[in-house]
């Protein structure tokens, strides 16, 4: 059941692009922290699943490198964390800083299918980007860079993540004490 924010009938201002970019600058440190947690006990597993002296002999001979399993279990973390956060209060530890919420235009909190397409939405641009870079070059950051900046500048309100998820991105007022 999807959480209330506040009435439907209250529209809420949409977020500006440097809180944006803020929130994700913050919310990227965090989940640096949280994908270094997450390699860790993926390798603990791998570890003890393999014996620990195999999968140290796979590790020096570089057969670990570009494991597509914990390729995997990265984006699915990852995924989680924010959706989580996404479905529940509709903030993460960095938008809560920033006070910048994602809501439905009702002013409820978006559902799980919706933060999945608001995360593939995002990744797929960073993907590109970082394909492009490392096929073509440095040169690609004239075409990459604006790419993620548009990815997630308000136009008319909405980002193109805004769009793709059918939700919106507010400004939080301040609680009157």
């Amino acid at each position: 059941m999807p959480r209330r924010f506040h009435d439907a009938e209250e529209l809420l201002p949409p977020a500006t692009f440097l809180k944006r970019a803020l929130a994700i600058i913050y919310d990227a440190l965090i989940s640096i922290a949280v994908l270094l947690v997450a390699t860790w006990v993926y390798t603990v597993i791998g570890g003890w699943i393999t014996g620990w002296d195999r999968f140290e002999e796979m590790a020096e001979a570089g057969q670990l490198s570009g494991d597509p399993g914990l390729t995997f279990v990265l984006f699915l973390v990852l995924y989680l964390f924010f959706a989580y956060f996404w479905t529940r209060i509709g903030q993460t530890l960095g938008m809560q800083v920033w006070r910048i919420r994602i809501e439905n235009l009702d002013g409820t909190s978006v559902s799980w299918s919706q933060a999945l397409r608001r995360y593939v939405t995002a990744a797929a641009v960073f993907f590109l980007a970082l394909l492009a870079g490392y096929y073509v070059g440095a040169a690609t950051l004239f075409v990459t860079l604006p790419a993620i900046i548009a990815l997630f500048l308000p136009i008319n309100g909405l980002s193109i993540t805004d769009r793709m998820s059918s939700s919106v991105v507010v400004q939080v007022p301040k609680e009157s004490r």
